[in-house]
C-alpha cells in the first residue's frame, strides 16, 4: 500500500514537472502550451507509458474543480471597466452565440457522422463554448497587446459561455436518456436555463460580496488569506450548483466582484492564484489527456477533422457575425473574434457527460470532441499572434522600456509600492516633475541606494521606488516611458497628428475639407467620438470622418478622452478589409449606396 502511494506520487509529480517544463518550448517556439499539456497526458496514457485511467466521473470531478479555479481567477483579473465595455457583445456571444454554434455544428455532424438529431445537437453543444484557460493564456501571456475592446470581449465571452454550454449538454443528455421529445420539451429547457442563469448570477454576486467582507473583516495572516479566498470561491461554486444554478457562472461573477473591490492582501491573493491557476490547468489537461485513448481516434479521425474545420471556418464565424451585427466592431475585429474561438478542456470535459450518462456511442463522441480540440489548439493557437498583426489589432507598447513591480503594503489597501527603471528620453529625464500624489522614497543609482530628495534630476538607468494609490500607476507609466515609445511608434497606429479633444468637429472639418452634419459642428472631438463609440472610449478606437480617421490616443481614469490622433491614411491603420464581417451600420450604408446607384445609373459613385 505504501509503495503504491509513493509510485502514484512519483508518476503524478513527474507529469506535472514535465508539463511545467514544457512552457520553455511554448515560449521559445510559440507552441500552444495547453496543447503540450494535452500531449503529455496522451503520451503517459494507456497508449503511451501505459497508465490506464478510465474513470469518467472522477475525471469530470477533477476537471470541474480545476475549471472553477480558472474561472474565479479569470474574473478576479478582469477590470470592471473592461467588463462594462464588453458586456453586451460578450454576453450575446456567450448565449446566442453558443446556441447558434450548437445548431450549425449539429447540422454538419448529422451527416458527417450519421448521428440522430438529438445526438448531433449534443455534439454541437459539447464543442460550442470557447475555452477560458486557452483564451486567457494566449491573450494575456502571448506577448502581444490586442485592442482593449476586442481583448475584453474575448475574455468575457470565454469566462461566461461555459454555463450555457454545460446546461445544454446536461439537458440534452437527460432528454436522450429519458427518450423524451426534445422539441416538445423546449419550453422546459428554456425555463431551466433561466433558473440556472438567475441562480448563478445571484449566488455569484452574493458570494463575491461575502468574500470581500469576510477577508477584510477577519484579516487573517497573509499566507492564509489566499487559501481562504480560494476555498470561499469553491464554496460559491458548489452552493450555486446545489441550488440548481450554474456554479461556473457563479464563481466567475464572484471573482469579478472580489477582484474589482478593495480586499486585504490583494497582491498576495493574485500571486497565489496565478500559481494555483497554472497548477489547475496542468492537472485538468493532464487528466483529460490520460483519459483519452489515441488508438481509437482513427475510427472518427476524418469526420472529426472535417467538423473541426467546419467549426473554425464556417460555424463560429457565421455565429459571431450574426451576434456582432448590432455592435460597432470593425471587419477586422469581428474576423479576429471569430478566429479566436479556441476549444480546449471545457469541450473535452463536457464530452465526459455522455459517458457518465450511459449514452450509446458516447466514446465516439468523446474521441470526436478530443480531435476537434487538438485541431483547434494546433491551428488557431499557432496563428493568433500573426493574424492579430495582419489585421492591425496589435497596439504598440505605449509604456516603452518601463518595468514595474507592484507590492501591497501590510496594513493598508490604499497604496502600492512601484518600481520603475528610468529610460533615456523619458519625461522625467527631461526634467518633468513627479506629481505630488506619488511619493518617491528611494533611488538606486550605480548600485547605491539614495533618498529621492538627494539625487537631483533623475538619470537614465536609475531605478525609482514610489508609493502610489492603485488608481494612478497608469498615469506614471507615461512619465517613465521613452520618447520613442510615446511618439515615434504611435504614428502608424495612433495617427500622424495629435489634436486636442476640446477642438470642435467643425474646426477639423473645415481644415480637412470634410462634409459633416451641421448639427455636429459645435460638438467637441472628445464628446463626438465618445458618442460615436457608444459612450465608452478606449485607446486605439477609431472613427472614420470622410477621408480621415480620428483615433483615441489616451483615456484618463474616468473614461474621458484626453488625446485624439488624426490619420490622413486610414486605410493603413485598420488592417485588411474583410467584407464578410461587415456590421449593421456598414451594411446599411452599402444598401443606401446600392439604392442610390439604381436610381441614378448614369451617375458615378461618390468617391469622397
Amino acid at each position: 500500500m505504501i509503495e503504491n502511494l509513493y509510485f502514484i506520487t512519483l508518476i503524478g509529480t513527474a507529469l506535472v514537472l514535465a508539463a511545467a517544463l514544457s512552457s520553455y518550448v511554448a515560449f521559445r517556439f510559440g507552441a500552444p502550451l495547453l496543447l503540450l499539456f494535452l500531449g503529455i497526458g496522451l503520451a503517459a496514457g494507456v497508449d503511451g507509458l501505459g497508465i490506464d485511467f478510465s474513470n469518467a466521473p472522477v475525471a469530470y470531478f477533477i476537471g470541474s474543480l480545476a475549471l472553477a479555479i480558472v474561472l474565479f481567477d479569470s474574473g478576479f483579473g478582469t477590470p470592471l471597466r473592461s467588463f462594462r465595455i464588453a458586456a453586451a457583445p460578450a454576453i450575446t456571444l456567450a448565449t446566442l452565440g453558443v446556441v447558434l454554434t450548437t445548431l450549425f455544428v449539429a447540422v454538419a455532424a448529422r451527416f458527417a457522422l450519421d448521428l440522430s438529431w438529438p445526438v448531433a445537437l449534443l455534439l454541437g453543444a459539447i464543442v460550442s463554448s470557447t475555452d477560458a484557460a486557452a483564451v486567457f493564456f494566449l491573450l494575456r501571456i502571448g506577448g502581444i497587446t490586442i485592442r482593449e475592446r476586442v481583448r475584453a470581449t474575448l475574455e468575457v465571452e470565454s469566462g461566461t459561455n461555459d454555463p450555457m454550454a454545460v446546461f445544454l449538454v446536461i439537458a440534452l443528455a437527460e432528454y436522450i436518456v429519458s427518450g423524451a421529445d426534445i422539441a416538445a420539451g423546449a419550453g422546459a429547457i428554456a425555463m431551466a436555463l433561466g433558473l440556472q442563469l438567475a441562480v448563478g448570477l445571484g449566488v455569484g454576486f452574493a458570494g463575491g460580496m461575502a468574500i470581500v467582507k469576510l477577508v477584510n473583516w477577519l484579516r487573517l495572516e497573509r499566507g492564509l488569506t489566499p487559501i481562504f479566498t480560494v476555498a470561499l470561491s469553491l464554496l460559491v461554486f458548489s452552493s450555486a450548483g446545489l441550488a440548481h444554478g450554474s456554479g461556473f457562472l457563479a464563481v466567475y461573477v464572484a471573482g469579478l466582484w472580489a477582484g474589482n473591490h478593495d480586499i486585504a492582501w490583494q497582491g498576495a491573493i493574485k500571486r497565489f492564484q496565478d500559481g494555483l491557476t497554472w497548477l489547475a490547468q496542468i492537472i485538468m489537461f493532464l487528466t483529460l489527456g490520460l483519459f483519452a485513448t489515441p488508438s481509437q481516434f482513427a475510427d472518427v479521425a476524418l469526420p472529426a477533422i472535417g467538423l473541426a474545420l467546419f467549426l473554425m471556418l464556417a460555424a463560429r464565424p457565421l455565429a459571431i457575425w450574426l451576434c456582432l451585427l448590432p455592435f460597432r466592431f470593425t471587419q477586422g475585429e469581428t474576423g479576429f473574434i471569430a478566429w479566436v474561438g479556441l476549444r480546449g478542456a471545457v469541450s473535452i470535459l463536457l464530452a465526459l457527460v455522455p459517458l457518465t450518462a450511459g449514452i450509446a456511442d458516447s466514446k465516439a463522441l468523446f474521441n470526436t470532441a478530443f480531435i476537434i480540440v487538438l485541431v483547434s489548439l494546433a491551428l488557431q493557437g499557432w496563428t493568433i499572434s500573426p493574424l492579430a498583426r495582419r489585421l492591425g489589432l496589435v497596439i504598440p507598447n505605449r509604456a516603452g522600456a518601463v518595468e514595474k513591480v507592484e507590492l501591497e503594503l501590510p496594513g493598508t489597501i490604499n497604496h502600492e509600492l512601484l518600481s520603475y527603471r528610468v529610460v533615456d528620453g523619458s519625461p522625467v529625464v527631461r526634467g518633468q516633475r513627479i506629481p505630488r500624489w506619488a511619493r518617491p522614497s528611494l533611488v538606486i543609482r550605480d548600485g547605491r541606494s539614495m533618498p529621492f530628495r538627494e539625487v537631483g534630476r533623475l538619470q537614465a538607468g536609475d531605478r525609482v521606488f514610489l508609493f502610489v494609490s492603485p488608481r494612478y500607476p497608469r498615469l506614471l507609466d507615461r512619465l517613465f516611458a521613452s520618447k520613442a515609445a510615446l511618439t515615434a511608434d504611435d504614428e502608424e497606429f495612433f495617427g500622424e497628428f495629435t489634436v486636442e479633444p476640446s477642438h470642435t468637429l467643425g474646426e477639423v472639418a473645415d481644415v480637412y475639407g470634410v462634409v459633416i452634419d451641421p448639427a455636429d459642428r459645435e460638438a467637441t472631438l472628445g464628446a463626438w467620438l465618445k458618442r460615436q463609440l457608444g459612450g465608452e472610449a478606449m485607446e486605439a478606437d477609431r472613427v472614420a470622418l470622410g477621408a480621415i480617421d480620428l483615433i483615441v490616443r489616451d483615456v484618463d481614469e474616468d473614461g474621458v478622452i484626453a488625446s485624439v490622433g488624426l490619420s490622413l491614411a486610414p486605410e493603413h491603420g485598420d488592417g485588411p478589409r474583410l467584407p464578410l464581417f461587415a456590421n449593421a451600420r456598414e451594411l446599411r450604408a452599402r444598401l443606401i449606396a446600392w439604392r442610390a446607384r439604381r436610381k441614378s445609373p448614369g451617375t458615378p459613385p461618390d468617391q469622397s
